[in-house]
């Protein structure tokens, strides 16, 4: 009794290759289809990965034990203060490594030239800062000098970057002058974004000193900024109200703008999921025409099965043939789709200055879900064209 010949692992793929190649334009249109959803869905994540990496880099670079406390309002409903003295007992708290603070002056304008109705604004912040402000906070200079013991008892201001944007200030120096509270301050510097202190971006800083002097500044903070011992800055955290501000220590509002990161992060991590939902329904429709184009095979070469299985070739051999190429297809986008997605995402981390992170997991994830995709597209035309009979796919047209 004659046996079919039994077809090795090499000869299912050279077989099933041979299929994709006979039709290369519905293949190359199909596998697009592929490689459309993977690309997304390796992007994204890639991309999501490169700004978590940025922000880690970031919080890492500016410390995670910084530590600000705040004025709210008192019990009767009134804006509450914060002691003259507060920023000296934050610093001599045990855990706490350095204290800073800024204070805001209220109904103090600061405009570009001193033509401007006062009623416009444009919400920059004057407030008095203290000399360790920038080590504090982890703030840098884009220009400029800051303040120290000489100018920051004249009228002398540091901008913050959004600050200097609005007023379009680009270079400080002797003869660059803004008008500040009714009088002309002299641009010593400006900053760079700070990000765990977002609202100094939005202010005209003055000494401490000058701004009693010239701006009747009453010399009560409104923030003042701690770092802490990374190892007892629970402890710092909990203790902090009650130390600045002993006689009314529920009025004082505590945060780590650390935190806020985080959130940013985690708000991030959403959106990601919503895009990597879309790159699913992508890959979805890209394993419909993986389908359809098995389906459409099988029904243009039913001769060919027909002469197959007349000279042999079993209904297994036959389901191996078809199966093989849809999972060919299917890898050939899935390959495709990594690759681009992978380009996407150093293309994209690259201008924003990000380290390129594409997830490993998530590069043999994309090739694991083509193949999945195109095992289950390929299933149903491989095992029709296994059931056609020979002489019934022979007398096919």
């Amino acid at each position: 009794m004659l046996r079919p010949a039994r077809l090795s692992p090499g000869d299912v793929v050279r077989v099933g290759g041979f299929g994709l190649r006979s039709r290369p334009v519905r293949v190359l249109l199909s596998a697009l289809g592929i490689a459309i959803g993977i690309a997304a869905m390796v992007a994204v994540v890639g991309i999501s990965s490169s700004s978590r990496a940025e922000l880690d880099r970031t919080l890492e670079r500016l410390g995670t034990n910084l530590l600000t406390a705040s004025p709210g309002q008192s019990l009767d409903g009134s804006q509450a203060k914060l002691p003259q003295e507060a920023t000296r007992v934050a610093s001599g708290m045990a855990g706490v490594e350095s204290a800073t603070a800024v204070g805001v002056v209220d109904d103090v304008q600061t405009y570009r030239t001193d033509k401007i109705p006062k009623a416009q604004s444009g919400g920059i912040t004057a407030a008095a800062a203290h000399q360790g402000l920038l080590q504090t906070v982890g703030a840098t200079l884009s220009k400029g000098d800051w303040l120290n013991a000489a100018t920051g008892k004249y009228p002398v201001t540091v901008l913050g970057a959004t600050t200097a944007e609005l007023l379009g200030i680009t270079e400080p120096g002797p003869d660059t002058r803004v008008w500040l509270g009714g009088q002309w301050f002299t641009v010593a510097g400006i900053l760079e974004p700070v990000p765990l202190a977002a609202e100094l971006d939005t202010s005209a800083l003055v000494g401490w000193d000058a701004a009693e002097k010239y701006l009747d500044f009453d010399g009560h903070p409104t923030t003042v900024y701690t770092r802490a011992d990374e190892e007892r800055i629970a402890d710092v955290r909990h203790l902090l109200g009650r130390t600045v501000n002993p006689a009314e220590p529920t009025t004082v509002s505590v945060s780590r703008p650390s935190d806020a990161l985080a959130a940013k992060e985690a708000g991030d991590a959403a959106f990601t999921g919503l895009l990597l939902g879309l790159g699913g329904v992508a890959l979805l429709v890209g394993g419909i025409g993986v389908a359809n184009t098995m389906v459409i095979s099988v029904l243009e070469r039913r001769g060919e099965i027909g002469l197959r299985r007349s000279l042999g070739a079993t209904r297994w051999q036959v389901c191996q043939q078809f199966l093989t190429e849809s999972l060919l297809l299917s890898a050939l986008g899935g390959g495709a789709g990594v690759v681009i997605g992978s380009a996407v995402t150093a293309a994209y981390a690259t201008t924003q200055n990000w380290p390129v992170v594409v997830p490993p997991w998530v590069m043999g994830g994309g090739v694991g879900a083509t193949l999945a995709i195109g095992g289950l597209a390929g299933l149903y035309p491989a095992v029709r064209a296994a059931r056609l009979a020979p002489t019934v796919a022979l007398a096919a047209p």
